[in-house]
């Protein structure tokens, strides 16, 4: 049990890492060198339905974190 909770939370956090990277900012940092060839190829209307994927994508894996968090403590404390 504590080996597979352990499991989810090493893979939400990777996620997480990932998804807020991958973000676009006002200095387009790192997701502006990765999106800006998809900003090229699909358009400005699916670079907003990326950025929406990937707050969604944020969300979840955040709410997936905290809850398997609380769970290896209260379960293992």
């Amino acid at each position: 049990m504590h080996t597979a909770l352990m499991i989810i939370l090493l893979i939400s956090s990777i996620i997480l890492i990932v998804s807020i990277l991958l973000q676009s900012s006002n200095s387009d940092g790192l997701s502006g060198s990765i999106a800006g060839g998809a900003e090229q190829l699909f358009g400005k209307k699916k670079s907003r339905g990326y950025d929406s994927l990937l707050a969604k994508i944020t969300t979840v894996a955040a709410i997936i974190y905290i809850i398997v968090s609380l769970a290896i403590v209260a379960i293992f404390n």
